[in-house]
């Protein structure tokens, strides 16, 4: 079933790579805050050839996609006609549906045919028939806006790729978002990122999306492995469109969270010697968000088996029993080899709604928790009854980098409540987005 998986995958980046001659073949939800400057190391050459190989993939993928500096949406390849260029995007549209519901399908075979994944696959197809009129808005505008640049290659993976959400205004570098998208670990995409790029993007903000390797295509090494080589990718590169390498954030949400926080201890350890060189430093981001992650693996494998991510297949995506700590950050930051480096963590916050069933808030907290006992500098940020999804779909998601924006110099809290916002304009009705919560499957 992986290998079919990785096929997919394989065909996916055949077609999302047809403007491109270097595709390879791969195997199986105004500024943000601010902090005192940081030096920007601008990560390191000379390793081994194989790594030497995937920098000089990556850049030359960069200079075939990259726009010049001064604007950045100035240089798009000519195309033959208006009606090619039609038919190739709506081309690609195609591809990248025939994608996600061979995905879909292959996952609902080999979780198999239950009570349970039936029920939530039937709450699931509610919940995406109700939200439809804002998919079709945000899918438009992923796949014929001229502010996206889709599946650039960050690495030699088939997954190994990211979108790029770029601001229409190109006066001076913009701050950047690195993104990594949520997903079980099992149904990850970079498109999920779409509605956060666009929103962004219309504040002036660059974004990243930032795509990994799934369950079973993978594991979590290789999502944390290809997280953080799409984290390089954005420091050192980012630049070259537009971007300030020095006002880069990254920000996960659900099992993004988690994946991105593991990429970030990982990098503290590589630099406190436990490991090797890297191309990325830790000094190059300004702060760490999380949006309803979960951060101890211990503590949720149950909680998750109880939800209908049984406990074997979870298993299978963190490697095993054993490696449940390794891969659990709220465990990891207490470990001696990270609390003598906590110095070298960016700011970190943290956003969870109560009312969260598929990861409580709970999860949160407790991470919080363990950071401020080793002298991180951290606010965790509470939304009451707000669900999984909501933060997401209902905008905090997108205010919660603008949260601190005006205070960037406060202390930090053990917790603090989430303001109410005046409601910006829906993609979708109101109503259709209540009843939407209520079948929610998250």
């Amino acid at each position: 079933m992986g290998s079919e998986l990785a096929a997919t995958a394989g065909y996916a980046a055949e077609e999302e790579m047809a403007v491109s001659s270097s595709a390879e073949d791969g195997s199986v939800d105004a500024p943000f805050l601010l902090r005192s400057p940081s030096s920007v190391s601008v990560g390191g050459g000379g390793g081994a050839s194989q790594k030497r190989r995937r920098r000089t993939a990556s850049e030359a993928s960069l200079h075939r996609v990259s726009l010049p500096f001064s604007n950045p949406l100035s240089s798009l390849p000519a195309s033959p006609s208006r009606g090619a260029s039609f038919r190739r995007e709506v081309g690609h549209a195609a591809a990248e549906t025939y994608l996600v519901t061979r995905l879909t399908l292959t996952l609902l075979r080999y979780l198999g045919i239950g009570y349970r994944w039936m029920t939530k696959f039937l709450a699931l197809t509610c919940y995406a028939i109700l939200l439809m009129p804002g998919f079709l808005q945000v899918g438009y505008y992923y796949f014929f806006s001229t502010q996206v640049r889709r599946s650039i290659i960050y690495g030699e993976q088939a997954r190994n790729r990211l979108d790029l959400h770029l601001p229409r205004n190109t006066d001076g570098p913009k701050p950047v978002v690195a993104f990594v998208t949520g997903g079980a670990w099992i149904i990850g995409y970079k498109a999920w990122g779409s509605l956060l790029g666009k929103h962004l993007a219309e504040r002036d903000i660059i974004v990243a999306c930032i795509d990994y390797r799934n369950f079973p295509q993978g594991t979590i090494g290789d999502m944390v492995q290809d997280a953080s080589q799409g984290i390089s990718f954005v420091c050192n590169n980012i630049a070259n469109y537009g971007g300030d390498p020095n006002r880069v954030f990254l920000i996960g949400q659900s099992a993004g969270s988690h994946i991105a926080a593991c990429a970030l201890l990982e990098q503290v350890n590589k630099e406190c010697g436990e490991g090797e060189n890297s191309d990325w430093n830790v000094s190059q981001l300004k702060a760490y968000m999380g949006i309803s992650g979960g951060y101890n693996m211990l503590n949720l494998i149950d909680y998750f088996h109880g939800r209908g991510l049984y406990r074997s297949i979870f298993l299978g995506i963190m490697e095993g029993e054993q490696s449940l700590q390794r891969f659990s950050p709220e465990l990891t930051v207490q470990h001696e080899s990270v609390r003598c480096a906590v110095h070298l963590l960016p700011r970190i916050i943290l956003f969870h709604g109560t009312g969260d069933y598929s990861i409580p808030s709970d999860a949160s907290k407790m991470f919080a928790d363990a950071l401020l006992r080793v002298g991180a500098e951290v606010d965790l940020i509470l939304y009451e009854g707000k669900t999984h999804t909501d933060l997401f779909l209902q905008g905090e998601g997108r205010t919660a980098a603008r949260y601190t924006e005006h205070n960037p110099r406060r202390r930090p809290n053990r917790a603090c409540q989430g303001r109410q916002r005046s409601p910006s304009r829906r993609l979708v009705p109101e109503f259709m987005l209540q009843l939407a919560r209520r079948v929610s499957p998250f």
